[in-house]
């Protein structure tokens, strides 16, 4: 009986173990960053999803310069646009090409390269409206001889980021005298709260600056052009590739007008193009602001060796509140973080002997706190977020299956949905799309803007691989709330969809089948539009989607469209050489022509993003598996690519590869101190990075449907200890 209750105790000692419940605040804290020297990869951000603010080892934007070709110091807000003067009245049909597809002419908004004023209007239609860079926010610190302090002249530096609150705490000395500094984001306005302490500010020695930048109007800006005919000093490889750009409108005459409205408050309005907002201040203890000079503002501080200053930021038209002081900002962000952090799922890899385990809780948790403050707005996210621009700060539709997906896994659902209103709003020039192209229902734009404008890409418009995933979101919030207002609130959209889908794919009836192209690019771009046809990753995401909206129409009691149900019966087969799968059924040559291994290996997602389908044969998934995993330039590829490898991996039950993929020793797998994930020196920060491997572990820890296999990504030779809570099953 001793030894059958010591078992039974036993047992009972080990579950209890394993349903303890997780010290999220020790997971969290551990991963605190540490900062103690001046490192342009390692800028530190705070925000709340839609507004960010990055600074440097002071804890303000001091040093744009110093920083602007690694992360930059940048101040973005979700509704911050502007569009340059259209004065010589381009129109968007300029744009337009027309292309043999299907038998008939059909129009994409393309980069025209002749004659020149539709590649003008081109050009002009790709940079506006572009995401502003709203203000820099640094110190002037002036040293003994006069001279204002340069970044060598920075010492002793210790800055923390504490992930658990959300405020970064920065110290250093400047000629012996110490400067602490303390920054936080409230989170629930696009407000900012400083608490400087120095004895330099007694001696009139530091002062705080904010200084409006142009924006540049090309492919990036880093928020240092400051002078309207000022040429961007970035270095030319932080350029490379881009389109350098026109003055478009001639003389920008901005102008930044500054109203004192009594002895701690004054506000800057900054009127532009098609924009003007408000940098609203307010500060504790004594201290005066005046212009230096146009665009140049500066607070001197005085008296007391403390100062706390606030500035918030909003668009002029819109409502004014008041201004929060830094105590109420700082309590924002304690509470809005610490509330993140408690909910939701997590994951604790403290007790793994696997040398990588404490890197890749690393990455998580540091992954979460980005993803959070940058991607949770009511806009789809550009890749760099709200640091600085990409691609004109437009975002990539295709990228929000990246930036979203992962929220709803992590049982943040709320998280995901924030941006799926924004789909209703563009929704009308979706359907606009698809009705000028000829097809039915709404095709959804690729690369696009605040409004949901098209912008010119001879790529991105061929794209199609971002059509079915407003479906995935509404499934995903769906399996969150399975209800019939889940339902109602997004059936409109998911059946435009379905409808867009059924209707470009193209019978062929020589063969009885449906077909996807030509005129496809699949989501590894390196296949010409005109002559590609059946990606196989589109073909399988088809299906799903299809088979997905019709489950919903059922849910409804409504009638399942016929072309629907013809499309999915009728679809081509995944297309398959020498026992693996090729890229697209139009490129025999997959694996042989060096310029087909690179880039995405989009193929890994048929069974990776996404579950099997009635199309796969697993065997046939397990060869293409491993010619890509042996073949494939790696050193070609971007930051999503290893966590989707890491999904196909975990469903093909290899989860030692699973973890190799997310090691893989490839530049663009970077994750840089701060977390952030690296991938060129013209991209130093790659959200659709962090996402992904958030997405991949929640896959690895809680699975998908059907699965029975505990943690399922990770190896089960004892070297990994997975404490898991809260996460939700991929489908």
């Amino acid at each position: 009986m001793k030894k059958i209750f010591s078992l039974s105790f036993l047992m009972l000692s080990i579950s209890l173990f394993s349903q303890q419940k997780i010290d999220r605040k020790a997971l969290v804290t551990r991963h605190n960053v540490h900062i103690t020297a001046i490192d342009t990869l390692a800028s530190l951000t705070v925000g709340n999803g839609t507004f960010a603010f990055t600074v440097d080892a002071t804890g303000l934007q001091s040093f744009p310069e110093k920083y602007q070709n690694g992360i930059p110091l940048g101040t973005q807000s979700e509704w911050g646009w502007d569009s340059y003067k259209n004065t010589e009245n381009y129109k968007f049909s300029e744009t337009l090409k027309d292309v043999d597809q299907y038998g008939r002419k059909i129009s994409y908004s393309t980069q025209i390269k002749e004659p020149a004023r539709k590649k003008e209007a081109v050009e002009w239609f790709r940079q506006n409206p572009h995401l502003l860079q709203l203000g820099n926010i640094g110190f002037e610190i002036i040293k003994k001889d006069g001279s204002l302090v340069k970044p060598d002249d920075i010492k002793a530096i210790n800055q923390k980021l504490n992930l658990w609150s959300g405020k970064i705490e920065s110290y250093f000395e400047v000629e012996g005298t110490s400067v602490k500094v303390i920054t936080a984001c409230d989170q629930t306005k696009d407000a900012l709260g400083f608490k400087v302490e120095s004895d330099l500010i007694q001696q009139g020695r530091l002062k705080i600056r904010v200084r409006i930048p142009f924006p540049t109007g090309l492919w990036g800006d880093m928020g240092t052009k400051w002078e309207e005919k000022q040429d961007v000093s970035i270095s030319a490889v932080a350029i490379a590739g881009t389109e350098m750009g026109k003055k478009w409108g001639g003389k920008q005459d901005y102008k930044s007008n500054l109203k004192i409205k009594n002895k701690s408050e004054a506000t800057i309005t900054h009127v532009m193009d098609s924009i003007s907002y408000d940098i609203n201040l307010k500060w504790k203890g004594t201290a005066s602001i005046k212009e230096k000079a146009k665009h140049y503002f500066v607070v001197e501080p005085s008296k007391s060796n403390i100062i706390e200053l606030s500035c918030s930021f909003i668009q002029t038209d819109k409502n004014k509140s008041v201004i929060p002081s830094f105590e109420a900002i700082e309590k924002s962000s304690i509470g809005g973080w610490e509330s993140f952090w408690e909910s939701g799922a997590a994951v604790d890899f403290s007790e793994s002997t696997d040398k990588r385990a404490h890197e890749l809780e690393r990455r998580v948790i540091l992954s979460q706190y980005l993803t959070k403050l940058q991607c949770t707005g009511k806009v789809p996210p550009q890749e760099t977020g709200l640091t600085y621009n990409s691609w004109y700060g437009k975002p990539h539709l295709e990228m929000h299956w990246w930036h979203g997906v992962h929220f709803a896994l992590w049982d943040r659902p709320e998280l995901l949905e924030k941006s799926l209103p924004w789909y209703q709003k563009v929704f009308e020039k979706a359907k606009n799309i698809a009705k000028r192209q000829g097809f039915e229902g709404a095709r959804w734009q690729k690369m696009t803007d605040y409004d949901g404008n098209e912008s010119p890409s001879s790529v991105g418009a061929f794209l199609i691989w971002q059509q079915p995933h407003f479906i995935t979101y509404a499934d995903l919030i769906y399996q969150a709330k399975p209800t019939a207002s889940t339902l109602n609130l997004y059936s409109e959209r998911v059946f435009a969809t379905a409808d867009f889908m059924a209707s470009f794919a193209n019978y062929d009836s020589k063969n009885d089948r449906y077909v996807l192209g030509p005129g496809v690019i699949p989501a590894q771009e390196r296949f010409k539009a005109i002559e590609t046809f059946n990606p196989t990753y589109e073909l399988a995401y088809w299906n799903w989607a299809l088979k997905t909206a019709i489950a919903w129409k059922k849910k409804l009691n409504q009638k399942v469209p016929e072309k629907w149900e013809d499309v999915l019966k009728k679809l081509s087969p995944l297309p398959i050489a020498k026992d693996v799968y090729l890229a697209t059924e139009s490129a025999t040559d997959s694996y042989t022509n060096p310029e087909f291994k690179t880039d995405h290996p989009s193929v890994l997602g048929t069974f990776g993003m996404l579950p099997e389908t009635s199309l796969l044969d697993k065997k046939i998934m397990k060869n293409t598996f491993d010619l890509v995993w042996n073949t494939w330039t790696w050193d070609k590829t971007w930051g999503w690519d290893f966590p989707m490898t890491a999904m196909s991996a975990a469903r093909l039950q290899m989860p030692e590869k699973a973890i190799d993929a997310l090691f893989m020793n490839v530049v663009t797998n970077t994750y840089l101190k701060n977390g952030h994930n690296y991938q060129s020196p013209r991209l130093t920060l790659y959200l659709p990075g962090n996402g992904g491997l958030l997405t991949a572990v929640a896959m690895m820890c809680a699975g998908w449907e059907g699965n029975t296999i505990e943690n399922p990504g990770f190896p089960k030779d004892g070297t990994w200890k997975v404490k898991s809570e809260g996460f939700k099953k991929m489908f």
